[in-house]
């Protein structure tokens, strides 16, 4: 399978070279193949986050090296770096960071049009999106007229507005109750399956993490098999 997502030695402290200095990743090495999803658990405040904005380009390691479908990235410009980050990477957070004023499918032609996309065919690529989740019949409400699940379900839809190679999500199910929290784990895993992209999600959720295929550990600031 051809590595998406490479992470190679990378290293990131906050306040370096002062009294305060905190590293909060060392050494850190991962790779994600396309088709994979990948698990990433972590103690409260082991910087997993900061592991998923210097993977989604977001932030800049101090030493290391990130590639995303076997380019080097660590180093380009800003402009290359947000080209690569519009095309390739697609995010979810815990919380959905939808547009109140949209509608949900305004919300995920928004990204198509910033990425060149035709207005029709964004509009097209939203439909079978939402088609894809079971919200078809809520394409036209705004985010305060759909439920907490519905929400994360559009928000993952956005995400994958653009088909990326590589999808980062943090905590995409942690701001939900057990059971929408399933319907919105089993709505995720069907996309990625069936777009065939890498996917790396951080999760507290033990549970969900094992029905990925398979968990990495991040403690230490290192990053071993679960």
């Amino acid at each position: 399978m051809s590595k998406v997502l490479e992470l190679r030695s990378i290293a990131k402290s906050y306040n370096p070279g002062q009294p305060g200095e905190v590293r909060v990743l060392d050494a850190c090495e991962l790779s994600v193949d396309a088709g994979e999803i990948v698990a990433l658990v972590a103690p409260s405040g082991a910087g997993k986050s900061t592991l998923l904005h210097i993977a989604g380009l977001l932030d800049t390691p101090d030493t290391g090296e990130v590639a995303l479908n076997g380019q080097v990235m660590t180093g380009k410009g800003d402009a290359a770096r947000t080209i690569a980050r519009r095309r390739e990477v697609g995010f979810v957070y815990q919380f959905h960071h939808l547009l109140p004023e949209f509608s949900a499918t305004e919300n995920i032609v928004l990204p198509q049009l910033a990425n060149g996309i035709a207005a029709t065919e964004a509009e097209a690529r939203a439909a079978e999106l939402l088609s894809t989740v079971g919200l078809t019949e809520r394409a036209v409400h705004r985010p305060a007229q759909l439920s907490g699940g519905e929400q994360q379900r559009v928000a993952f839809c956005r995400a994958l507005a653009n088909s990326p190679h590589l999808l980062l999500a943090d905590e995409p199910t942690g701001n939900l109750d057990p059971g929408t929290s399933e319907t919105v784990f089993a709505a995720l895993m069907q996309l990625v399956r069936e777009t065939g992209m890498a996917a790396l999600i951080a999760t507290h959720n033990l549970e969900l993490a094992k029905r990925m295929d398979r968990v990495v550990r991040l403690d230490g600031g290192r990053i071993a098999a679960a």
